[in-house]
């Protein structure tokens, strides 16, 4: 029982595309978009394959004989290169894939005919032809789209067409049709076996289900995998971009409770009175202030090699650690700090919205230290932080600039220092 629910699971036709998130849907138009350029480009390459072997064999005609090939040849190739042109240049609508499956094997079919009739050779040939081979490439070239129904369409078409071309055999052209019972004779000789034809229809029928199949469960599949990677890609905005990297790479699952030690060196940025400040401001003018306060301090964190641990309102916590090298984290947060102080100073120009923080001013803090770096928090709510000595001594030190006046406080190995 619970096999067959698994089967029918992955199988079974997934969400309706209307149902989906619309950057969702979009996602997925990208994908089926680049997908159907690439059909077209299988497509190219096939006609090209088709009218190079063509060009390059000797002829065998008489030079007064009708030559239908070249024309046939021709319009597959103007069909194939104004579809590819068509899908770069916008998203084919379903009735142009419709439109492109009847031209394909429309001219498919017809191209084994032309070769029947320009070499005068017995209707019969067209049966045993290995061009029927490409019935199949045509069909799985439908299976890049992630559509199951342009599958079974082409499926449909392929299995008629071949159908009609028996009849053309058996009926149209009789006179040289030599049906035959014997499977021997079918195979050495220009007769037709009607069974083995009905076998090739039912070969192509049986390979459109199971493509079929394959193509639905593997739209699921895309559907899932690009629903999870919005979904991902909109959650690691809420980590530093470094973090979200590690967490999609590593090969452990993330679970509170792990973690490793690390020497490194901590920054407290914040403003100073901002809490004041905020409190006579409406609250769309208090996100904005925050909005491009972030975006000035971040860069310059993350141009240092810093990792930004959280955001606390006006305040943030940045994370500098390089191999365990706390002289060389030391060094790049004092830089970031530096940084960060002499790009303040330009705020009142740069940014508007900054100015009553260029007022008031912003205090810093850096400490070094050993430190605990891991996940807390419970199964369903994860929160990647650091722990130590030096994250307490620099968030104390930010603090101290009210009293000594300063901008910035940094202590390094029990030295500390204000500027």
């Amino acid at each position: 029982m619970a096999a067959l629910e698994l089967v029918t699971k992955q199988f079974r036709r997934g969400a309706r595309l209307d149902q989906l998130p619309e950057r969702v849907r979009a996602a997925l138009d990208d994908r089926e978009r680049a997908n159907e350029i690439m059909a077209r480009i299988i497509q190219l390459m096939i006609v090209l394959l088709f009218s190079g072997i063509y060009f390059v064999s000797p002829k065998t005609s008489p030079d007064e004989a009708l030559s239908p090939v070249p024309y046939v040849l021709g319009a597959y190739l103007f069909f194939s290169v104004f579809g590819l042109i068509w899908s770069i240049r916008q998203k084919l609508p379903h009735w142009a894939v419709y439109g492109s499956i009847l031209f394909d094997f429309g001219l498919l079919y017809s191209l084994m005919i032309s070769f029947h009739i320009q070499y005068m050779q017995p209707a019969s040939f067209i049966l045993k032809a290995p061009t029927l081979l490409y019935v199949f490439i045509f069909i799985a070239i439908r299976a890049l789209r992630f559509e199951a129904r342009f599958v079974v369409a082409a499926g449909i078409v392929a299995a008629t067409g071949w159908a009609a071309m028996i009849v053309y055999v058996t009926r149209i052209d009789s006179g040289d049709n030599m049906l035959t019972r014997s499977y021997v004779e079918y195979l050495t000789s220009n007769s037709i076996l009607i069974g083995a034809e009905v076998d090739k229809i039912l070969s192509i029928l049986l390979v459109t289900g199971v493509l079929t199949l394959v193509v639905n469960a593997s739209k699921n599949l895309l559907i899932s995998a690009v629903t999870e990677e919005q979904a991902a890609s909109d959650l690691s905005r809420f980590f530093d971009t470094s973090i979200a990297s590690g967490i999609r790479q590593s090969a452990d699952r993330l679970e509170a409770g792990k973690g490793e030690n690390r020497e490194a060196a901590i920054l407290f940025v914040d403003i100073r009175g901002f809490t004041r400040m905020a409190a006579n401001m409406n609250a769309s003018d208090v996100m904005l202030t925050l909005s491009r306060y972030h975006s000035r301090v971040v860069p310059i964190v993350q141009q240092c090699g810093g990792v930004i641990d959280k955001f606390m309102g006006d305040g943030i916590m940045a994370t500098f650690s390089f191999d365990g090298d706390r002289a060389a984290a030391s060094r790049r947060a004092i830089e970031a700090a530096e940084m960060i102080l002499r790009d303040a100073e330009r705020w009142p120009a740069e940014e508007p919205a900054l100015k009553s923080i260029s007022d008031n001013g912003i205090g810093i803090g850096v400490a070094s230290g050993p430190v605990a770096f891991g996940a807390v928090g419970q199964e369903n709510r994860l929160e990647i932080t650091v722990i130590g000595s030096a994250v307490n001594n620099s968030a104390k030190l930010e603090k101290h600039n009210k009293v000594l006046g300063s901008r910035m406080i940094v202590r390094h190995d029990g030295a500390k220092r204000r500027f």
